[in-house]
């Protein structure tokens, strides 16, 4: 079956390709695709050299469609299992998250709606950054200590940089923001966080994603995100050393130092107890 005979009358269709494939693929698509047609995206990440997210991706290359985007704690292992799963479906049409919802829900999957879609963009992508820097974390044999400050730590990193981008900071307490994280920096599922672990053995970058063998999100996010926080202005300690140990060779170990010995600051500033303060 080819792609015309795939998308072709298609009232809904859900679009699962690599992140940096969304663009080419959407464009292939739109020849066939009738208006007020519901894309789902389920691929989580920001475009290479644009920084968009993939919403917007679909919609300048196929503009009549309605884009949604299905995200949360998934790994497909799991949901293929029947194991019970939480999400969230988000679209800046109202009416078209909660058709998504009807369509999906089910005993063992349970969708939310939310219309932040650029939260819910956001920490989809982002948290893919924070897994891989919990996996070199193991990889250097580090303990629950250290990733549990990574994983806080990188909350924080995902809600300032969603904030500069329009987001709501409450977005990123829920499933699409620590509840992604949570299971992405934890889970031996997770491709980014096996990546991590052989990072932090001292293996480079191209020899594990051969040993990976399947997309590592987190790689290109990590290079979309550096450069979109440095253009917005936004402090993402992580995120900056993870993309020296990517793209510039730097040692893992040191990196970690680096990040420890970090000039002083206080928590209370930070977006996370932002969030805390509006939940009391």
């Amino acid at each position: 079956m080819n792609l015309e005979e795939c998308v072709s009358g298609m009232e809904v269709i859900v679009l699962a390709v690599p992140s940096q494939a969304v663009r080419e693929t959407a464009k292939k698509m739109s020849a066939y695709i009738a208006p007020d047609t519901i894309i789902i995206n389920a691929a989580k990440g920001l475009e290479m050299n644009t920084h968009k997210r993939l919403s917007q991706v679909i919609q300048e290359e196929i503009p009549l469609a309605r884009v949604a985007v299905l995200s949360g704690p998934s790994h497909a292992e799991e949901v293929g299992r029947g194991i019970p799963t939480t999400v969230v479906c988000s679209s800046e049409d109202k009416t078209v998250a909660e058709l998504v919802q009807d369509v999906f829900m089910s005993p063992f999957f349970r969708v939310y709606t939310n219309q932040d879609l650029t939260g819910v963009e956001t920490g989809g992508a982002l948290k893919n950054i924070i897994a891989i820097a919990a996996g070199i974390s193991d990889g250097l044999g580090y303990g629950d200590n250290t990733k549990a400050a990574l994983m806080t730590r990188g909350a924080t990193e995902m809600a300032r940089l969603g904030q500069a981008m329009g987001a709501s900071i409450l977005t990123f307490a829920g499933l699409t923001g620590i509840g992604d994280l949570i299971v992405t920096c934890t889970s031996m599922h997770s491709r980014n966080r096996r990546a991590g672990i052989l990072l932090g053995q001292g293996k480079p970058l191209e020899e594990v994603l051969q040993a990976v063998g399947m997309v590592v999100e987190g790689v290109d996010t990590c290079k979309a995100a550096y450069e979109l926080a440095q253009q917005l202005g936004v402090e993402m300690p992580i995120t900056e050393q993870l993309y020296q140990i990517l793209f510039k060779g730097k040692d893992p170990a040191l990196a970690v130092n680096e990040l420890m010995l970090r000039d002083k600051t206080h928590e209370s500033e930070d977006a996370v107890n932002q969030i805390n303060m509006k939940w009391l």
